[in-house]
């Protein structure tokens, strides 16, 4: 009775020290950032975008491959399973970008809203769009996150389909393409065009579809699980 009682609770330690991994994180990237807009933007962050170096450049896509790096090994290490480990990294990822921009807000009171437009990321072409795009996706792992934890924790297995492959793929293009699809402002300092708010909405819809779909069938699992896993 014990070991099932167990089995079936949420680990939140485990939730608890990954968050806060991603907190700090978030402070990291927020001071660096802090370095860098005092240096290329002292009169203000705005596109069109003043680009720094080449040198610099490539520094940052190091330091962001570095991040994601840090926290697949932070996910390898807290889970067991495939799935379980893509948990905890997008409960990571999803606390890490959120507070990113709290922490920004906090030392530059910026954004002045979240409609505000940021360089996003620079693998493999540079990403922009509101603030609100990347805070509502990280919403979104952050909640999935958890729930597929849950599953594991309660002795079940994350399962996802076909379909759900498939709406899943669908929903990271869109997204990815709304971001990326105006080469002109990221390397031609150009003024953006409007951001495509349809293609990030179909894709989250996509995205929660395809968890969904997976997310069923898991919870099919729990019913054949031996209670003691």
């Amino acid at each position: 009775m014990k070991t099932e009682k167990m089995a079936t609770h949420i680990p939140y330690k485990k939730i608890f020290w990954i968050s806060l991994f991603g907190v700090t994180m978030g402070y990291f990237e927020a001071a660096l950032v802090v370095y860098l807009r005092a240096i290329y933007y002292p009169e203000g962050f705005a596109f069109p975008l003043k680009i720094p170096t080449d040198f610099i450049i490539a520094v940052e896509v190091g330091r962001e491959a570095a991040s994601v790096i840090m926290l697949v090994s932070v996910a390898c290490l807290t889970g067991k399973k495939f799935w379980e480990r893509f948990a905890y990294f997008m409960l990571a990822f999803g606390v890490w970008d959120i507070l990113y921009y709290v922490w920004l807000k906090a030392l530059l009171n910026w954004p002045s809203s979240i409609f505000q437009w940021d360089v996003l990321f620079l693998i493999p072409l540079p990403w922009i769009g509101p603030v609100i795009a990347p805070v509502s996706i990280a919403v979104l792992m952050i909640v999935c996150g958890i729930l597929i934890i849950g599953v594991f924790q309660k002795g079940g297995d994350f399962r996802p389909t076909l379909v759900s492959y498939l709406f899943g793929i669908i929903g990271l293009v869109l997204v990815l393409y709304s971001f990326m699809y105006d080469l002109n402002a990221t390397l031609h300092q150009s003024m953006p065009r409007p951001y495509r708010y349809e293609l990030l909405v179909i894709g989250d819809i996509c995205s929660v579809a395809a968890f969904l779909i997976s997310y069923m069938k898991s919870r099919g699992t729990l019913q054949r699980a031996p209670a003691h896993q």
